[in-house]
């Protein structure tokens, strides 16, 4: 169990991805991920999302992620954030997104 202090600690915002390439040196197939959290600045971070979303489809898509992780080196590529999503049975990842557009940055309580 966690305390309520250890919740609110962690820093999980709404952003928008706006830029996606192809992360061939990932162990696993993953897309690395430009995102826009509005005042809390740009930042970037590998996904496995590649059974279920196409580079195209990820564009300009609100997601929500966790901020305040340090940073991970994974591989040539610097991931600044961790983007959250339900993994399924066989792997496939499902973003966690609003129900509707919202402004960059806005923190999830």
């Amino acid at each position: 169990m966690i305390t309520w202090d250890d919740f609110i600690n962690v820093d999980i915002r709404v952003g928008t991805i706006i830029e996606v390439y192809n992360f061939p040196e990932a162990r696993k197939p993953a897309y690395q991920l430009t995102i826009d959290f509005g005042e809390a600045g740009i930042r970037k971070s590998s996904a496995q999302l590649t059974k279920l979303y196409q580079k195209e489809d990820l564009l300009q898509k609100q997601i929500i992620a966790v901020i305040n992780f340090p940073p991970k080196q994974i591989g040539p590529f610097r991931s600044e954030c961790l983007v959250l999503g339900v993994v399924g049975t066989t792997g496939e990842v499902v973003l966690l997104q609003p129900e509707r557009p919202v402004t960059n940055g806005l923190k999830i309580s």
